[in-house]
């Protein structure tokens, strides 16, 4: 991969931020032409730096104001067991972030939307039925205080 140089940072941040901006616009804002911005954004969609554009929905606007953050912990892991695992979550699409984590008595933090805790309840007595664990504990988000969609851009 081509190391990524300040034009392509301005560019990443323009996007972030918004997708839809015209290439015209990020061009100038950028300060080069449309043809090599659009090849810049071409080779960085070509080596995964640019994963997706997608649009971002507000939870509360789609009847999904319940957030929990589901925390499973395992006794035995196995090739077995991480490929059931891997493919119950991937089935649901409320599950929206699961995370592998170390540091603690948890071994997994799955992010849940949900529209009522009542629906939250019967999801999480279906995974019960689908995945082994040794302990499961839910905590429900009372207030959302951040949620950012960018990455710092400091590191490249």
């Amino acid at each position: 991969m081509n190391k990524i140089d300040e034009v392509d940072k301005k560019i990443l941040s323009i996007l972030q931020t918004d997708v839809t901006i015209p290439l015209s616009d990020i061009a100038k804002r950028v300060g080069i032409s449309k043809t090599p911005c659009w090849n810049r954004i071409r080779k960085m969609e070509e080596n995964g730096v640019i994963k997706n554009k997608t649009a971002l929905l507000d939870n509360l606007k789609i009847n999904l104001p319940i957030v929990i953050f589901l925390s499973i912990s395992v006794s035995h892991h196995t090739n077995e067991w991480s490929e059931n695992f891997s493919k119950t979550v991937s089935k649901y699409d409320k599950i929206i972030e699961v995370h592998r984590i170390t540091g603690s008595n948890i071994d997994y933090l799955l992010k849940i939307v949900a529209p009522s805790i009542k629906e939250y309840d019967k999801f999480q007595q279906q995974l019960i039925s689908e995945i082994k664990f040794s302990n499961m504990s839910s905590g429900i988000a009372l207030k959302e205080i951040k949620k950012i969609n960018t990455l710092p851009l400091e590191y490249i």
